[in-house]
């Protein structure tokens, strides 16, 4: 999963931003290729063209909610959680050509009809989706840049935080999962000064068991593979 850089915690995302981190590895293969030209075309949000007032006009047929993937990697989690709740609208977000060809080999194989998404900068597309507009924004395993010089690199800023405040309905969930417990830290102190957010839990348990809809992701098997426990946040919307 890619990050991007701002002007500093707390500065604008909008006025100096950069990636780091790798756009394509590995060689596709042929019908992954085939994909990228094919289906994704069917399935992007056009980020150029107005966002609609309604975000379940993306979808073909009626959905309840909308939810948010940023960095999905492999698709495994969007792909799950889509098809475990049908009657909810999925968009998923990741620069990573070889994730968005992974999950596309996915959403074909499964026949899926309830994920849109976007191959490019989680935050441009903060910047383009309607105030509360969505009901959860999931944001699992993001690189944690761990040398002390790179943490501005890390997606959870002052910024990217007021950023998911806005596109989130009052009541509406963001969930961070990770195996760095820096990077948990991090997150959980500029979550606690957020003025728009909540942290939801009420014992130790809320943040070292996994949510009861999760169903993990390759990072976090080879994180236990490893030995580091995963630590799970979850902050709702004031």
């Amino acid at each position: 999963m890619i990050e991007h850089r701002t002007t500093g915690d707390g500065h604008g995302a909008a006025r100096d931003r950069a990636f780091f981190g790798r756009r394509k590895g590995h060689r596709l293969r042929p019908h992954q290729s085939a994909l990228l030209d094919t289906l994704l075309p069917r399935l992007a949000v056009d980020l150029k063209a107005d966002a609609p007032r309604d975000l379940a006009a993306l979808f073909p047929r009626a959905v309840d909610s909308v939810r948010l993937e940023i960095g999905f990697g492999g698709g495994e989690h969007l792909v799950a959680q889509a098809s475990a709740d049908p009657r909810a609208g999925f968009i998923g977000c990741e620069p990573f050509v070889n994730g968005m060809a992974k999950i596309l080999v996915l959403i074909e194989a499964g026949g899926i009809d309830n994920v849109r998404l976007c191959a490019g900068d989680a935050v441009d597309l903060l910047r383009w989706l309607p105030a509360a507009a969505l009901a959860r924004v999931d944001l699992l395993y993001a690189d944690p840049w761990p040398k002390r010089r790179h943490w501005k690199r890390r997606f959870v800023q002052d910024d990217t935080v007021a950023m998911i405040a806005r596109v989130l309905r009052p009541g509406g969930t963001f969930r961070f999962a990770t195996d760095i417990a820096d990077y948990s830290a991090w997150t959980l102190e500029r979550l606690l000064r957020a003025p728009d957010f909540a942290w939801t839990a009420e014992s130790a348990d809320d943040w070292r068991l996994p949510w009861a809809d999760f169903g993990g992701t390759r990072y976090e098997a080879k994180a236990k593979r490893e030995g580091r426990p995963p630590c799970y946040l979850e902050f709702r919307r004031l």
